[in-house]
């Protein structure tokens, strides 16, 4: 299936590795132009290398007010275009409620939250139609995930932005999508796993509870932000899609 990627121009954050990195290789694969970003500059080059002669990449912090600018401006001056993007961010530090400090709480709004909010409202003040600006948020919006506080708080409005943006974007012809990644086979997910007495116990017991019975590969959910990013599912906006082998109960 023609996705109809070729030669459009997308930005996607946090894509040194992870799953920022998935989609942004997919992307590439079906013939699209990345920007990448990452907060650090080796590894920002890094991942634009292993991408190739289609990918540019920007040594930023979401956090930063002027980011979303420059990347516009850079998606522009290197591939002559912005037809999208997707804002990835590195997951918020874990804890339960007792452990997670206000620092800990304002770091984590400035970049999950506020930093995406920044990005999409530039995004949306540049496309044309056609345009699309993609989320990736996490299975808390619809179920709190124990011990990731942080992001139980923070990832459910971030997933309400996305879909008031949906409504107000939509007569313009620009859609809004969000992807809601499970237990995707990352670094982080592994880090997570770590935490536990017995990392090995409990990714079996993880798994256990997916129907599919397994983690996904990162490849997987980079194949699907690449569909939805691109014209092939232009009919599709304001959703809120699951990666997770079955995990949601919900319909």
């Amino acid at each position: 299936m023609d996705l109809g990627l070729k030669d459009r121009v997308y930005i996607v954050t946090g894509a040194t590795r992870g799953l920022g990195n998935a989609a942004a290789r997919e992307l590439v694969a079906d013939g699209a132009k990345v920007v990448v970003t990452g907060r650090d500059g080796q590894r920002v080059a890094d991942a634009a290398a292993a991408l190739g002669p289609n990918a540019a990449g920007v040594a930023v912090d979401n956090a930063d007010a002027e980011a979303a600018g420059r990347l516009i401006a850079t998606a522009r001056e290197r591939f002559g275009g912005f037809h999208g993007v997707l804002v990835s961010v590195g997951g918020p530090p874990p804890g339960f409620v007792a452990d997670n400090t206000d620092e800990q709480w304002r770091s984590a709004f400035e970049s999950v939250f506020l930093g995406a909010v920044r990005v999409a409202r530039a995004a949306a003040a540049e496309l044309e139609e056609g345009g699309v600006i993609g989320f990736v948020l996490s299975g808390s919006v619809y179920e709190p995930i124990p011990g990731l506080t942080i992001s139980n708080g923070l990832r459910p409005g971030l997933a309400g932005f996305a879909k008031s943006l949906a409504d107000e974007l939509g007569p313009r012809g620009i859609r809004v999508v969000g992807l809601l990644p499970g237990r995707i086979d990352t670094d982080r997910v592994r880090e997570l796993d770590a935490l536990s007495a017995d990392p090995e116990a409990t990714r079996t017991a993880n798994e256990s509870r997916i129907p599919l019975r397994r983690y996904g590969a990162p490849e997987e959910f980079g194949r699907v932000a690449a569909f939805l990013l691109s014209p092939a599912a232009s009919y599709l906006t304001g959703v809120m899609v699951p990666v997770d082998g079955g995990t949601r109960h919900g319909f």
